[in-house]
């Protein structure tokens, strides 16, 4: 088990926009019917809510591990809806952190690290989670992770690597070399890392699968505070000096809302992140570290990247519609839809009664990779307000 969990749940998830956006972003949205696998009842049903699940269950409860959570500010009414529905005793292991800003994954790890060094004696174990994914099943996960925390006690960088369904453009990968050997009972597959590789295009990615030792890189870390602390400070300068100078949180820093701490007003941190500079975990440490292996992953895992995945995933967002003629299509809205005639269609609509700008989004199925395309344009016409 990890001493500590650090979930990252900021972004502002404009795939599957309009549902998602900067106020309320894809990690917030309704996808899996949750009852938890760890005999807590979470009772809820969204991406962070699986990952708090998750994070409980790898996290040392017999000792004082701990689940940090980093976030935006405008994101936090969602994270204390989703814990609050946790019992006393697991909303007692949650710390959530504001960020003044969003300054991309290396600050993100960053502020959760420094938070674990000045709260913390002695080396901790980190396991990093995102946010916005689907990963099933739990206990597969779970198995593959304890895998990882036994190389994270030999100094290593664990990255978890998704075996490839397809030659997907999307998605970095991994490119592995040796195999490991494995701690026992311990039915994983490891793998030293040869190199990471950007985002290819399509005939790259088909020889990257045809290759047989590429892997999509998740985005889910784990290691050691210590050896993190000095990789950061060996690769990535100028992203954690400004972190080093924060000062040990005084009690008086933290505000409890339903139980859950969360650390408001941490002297010097607005400070920092006005210094520091906006950049990948990845392109600032994890490309550059030579102590990389790679946990290749037993569970499935969905990056939930566009309206047409996200119907594979739910079936039937439970709108009221109300058709004739056609055949189905899916709706995923918050006031009742009449369709006519139509077919393969993916409809989305946001009235604006949640305070958000009313939107709707219509597409043909297996178009809907064109959401970024759409909300590019959105943003060339400066109507921010819609994102």
């Amino acid at each position: 088990m990890f001493d500590d969990c650090i979930i990252m749940a900021g972004g502002s998830g404009t795939r599957l926009w309009p549902a998602s956006n900067s106020k309320r972003p894809k990690q917030f949205l309704t996808v899996c019917r949750g009852v938890s696998n760890t005999g807590d009842s979470l009772g809820g049903n969204t991406f962070f809510h699986a990952a708090l699940e998750r994070a409980l269950a790898l996290i040392d409860r017999a000792g004082d591990g701990r689940v940090i959570i980093i976030a935006g500010e405008r994101h936090i009414p969602f994270i204390i809806e989703a814990c609050g529905l946790l019992s006393g005793p697991l909303r007692d292991r949650l710390v959530l952190i504001p960020e003044p800003e969003a300054k991309n994954t290396a600050a993100a790890i960053a502020l959760g690290i420094t938070y674990v060094q000045r709260v913390s004696k002695g080396k901790r174990t980190i396991l990093v989670l995102t946010s916005d994914h689907s990963i099933q099943p739990l206990e597969v996960f779970k198995a593959n992770a304890i895998t990882a925390e036994a190389f994270v006690r030999q100094e290593k960088l664990v990255v978890f690597g998704i075996p490839p369904r397809a030659p997907a453009t999307g998605y970095g990968y991994i490119e592995t070399a040796k195999g490991l050997s494995l701690p026992e009972n311990s039915g994983a597959r490891v793998f030293q890392v040869a190199s990471f590789r950007e985002k290819p295009d399509r005939s790259v990615a088909e020889r990257f699968v045809a290759a047989g030792n590429f892997y999509w890189n998740s985005g889910m870390f784990a290691f050691s505070s210590d050896f993190m602390l000095l990789e950061f400070k060996r690769h990535a300068p100028e992203v954690i000096a400004p972190f080093i100078q924060l000062p040990v949180p005084e009690e008086r820093a933290y505000k409890n809302t339903q139980g859950i701490r969360i650390l408001t007003t941490w002297s010097g941190l607005p400070a920092v992140y006005e210094q520091v500079q906006t950049t990948s975990f990845d392109y600032a440490i994890v490309e550059k570290c030579t102590q990389t292996v790679m946990v290749a992953a037993d569970f499935t895992w969905l990056d939930v990247g566009s309206w047409d995945e996200y119907e594979r995933l739910v079936g039937d967002a439970g709108s009221e519609v109300y058709q004739s003629g056609g055949k189905p299509c899916f709706v995923d809205a918050d006031i009742p839809v009449a369709l006519c005639g139509v077919e393969d269609l993916i409809v989305v609509v946001r009235s604006g009664k949640d305070g958000t700008a009313p939107s709707v989004l219509i597409a043909k199925r297996g178009e809907t990779q064109r959401v970024k395309e759409i909300v590019e344009k959105i943003r060339a016409a400066g109507r921010t307000e819609l994102l």
